[in-house]
C-alpha cells in the first residue's frame, strides 16, 4: 500500500501568508508592545504564540496527511482557530484606540485584498527557494506592514489574516471531501487487510457489490452455527453466498 504524498506545505498559499503574518506580527509586537502598554509581557507572548501556532499547525497537518487525514483536518482547523485569535487581538488594538477596522470596500482594504501571490516555483532546494519566495512576497505588503502607524499595520494584518483563514477553511473542506472519497490511512490499511485475508481464504466476490467476502457464522435461524460467506461491506451491503464443502464441488 502506498502512502498519500505529504509535506507539500511550502507550496500552499495559506502557509506563505501565515508565514508573512507571523513575521509581521513579531515586528509589530517588538515595535509597538512597549512596557507601558504591556508591562508583564503577557500580551506579547499570546500574540506571538498564536501567530506561531497558525503556521506550525499548517506544517504539522501537512506532514500528517499521509497517515491520518483526520489529524490533518484537525490541525488545519487548529491553525485557523489560532489565526482567528490573533485576528481578534488586532481588532482589540484598533478598538482600544477608538478606531474601527477599515471597511472592506475602502481603497486601502481593496489594495491589500488585490495583492496576488506569485506561483511557487522551486528547484531542488525547497528550503532555500521557499524562504526566498517568502522574502519576495512579503515585500508586496511592506507599504502597510512597515508603517510607523500601528493602526495601519493592524488593519493590514486583519486583512492578511482574514485571507489566510479563508484559505484554511477551503483547505479543510477539500480535506474532508478527500477523506470521504478515499478514507484515511486506517481505512486504507483495513481494506488492505481485508484483501489479504480474502486471498488467503480464497474468498469469492460479493454477488451484490463485488467486494471480497469473509466467512461468518449464522447466529440464529435454521442454519444457526453454520458458516456462510458475508460481504465485507456489511452493513451497507448484505450480500451472502453459501460456503461450498469439498464434497459439493
Amino acid at each position: 500500500m502506498q502512502l498519500t504524498p505529504s509535506g507539500g506545505y511550502r507550496r500552499l498559499d495559506s502557509w506563505t501568508l501565515a508565514t508573512i503574518a507571523q513575521l509581521a506580527n513579531l515586528r509589530f509586537c517588538k515595535k509597538f508592545l512597549t512596557r507601558n502598554i504591556d508591562p508583564t509581557g503577557r500580551h506579547y507572548d499570546q500574540m506571538t504564540q498564536a501567530a506561531r501556532s497558525g503556521k506550525a499547525n499548517i506544517v504539522e497537518g501537512s506532514a500528517r496527511s499521509a497517515t491520518s487525514k483526520e489529524t490533518e483536518m484537525k490541525l488545519t482547523d487548529v491553525a485557523r482557530a489560532s489565526l482567528g485569535e490573533l485576528h481578534s487581538d488586532y481588532e482589540d488594538w484598533l478598538l482600544f484606540r477608538g478606531q474601527a477596522p477599515w471597511r472592506k470596500d475602502s481603497p486601502e482594504s481593496q489594495a491589500i485584498y488585490n495583492v496576488r501571490l506569485s506561483p511557487a516555483k522551486y528547484g531542488n532546494d525547497y528550503v532555500h527557494d521557499s524562504c526566498v519566495r517568502i522574502l519576495e512576497e512579503q515585500k508586496k505588503f511592506a507599504r502597510w506592514l512597515d508603517s510607523d502607524d500601528s493602526c495601519v499595520v493592524a488593519n493590514a494584518m486583519l486583512i492578511i489574516l482574514s485571507r489566510t483563514i479563508n484559505m484554511l477553511i477551503r483547505q479543510t473542506e477539500a480535506q474532508g471531501e478527500k477523506f470521504t472519497e478515499t478514507g484515511g490511512f486506517r481505512e486504507q490499511l483495513t481494506e488492505e487487510r481485508v484483501k489479504a485475508r480474502a486471498i488467503k481464504e480464497n474468498a469469492p466476490a460479493c454477488p451484490e457489490c463485488g467486494k471480497p467476502m469473509k466467512k461468518r457464522v449464522a447466529k440464529s435461524g435454521k442454519n444457526a452455527g453454520g458458516e456462510f460467506w458475508g460481504c465485507t461491506g456489511y452493513p451497507e451491503c448484505k450480500g451472502t453466498r453459501e460456503v461450498q464443502r469439498e464434497g459439493d464441488r
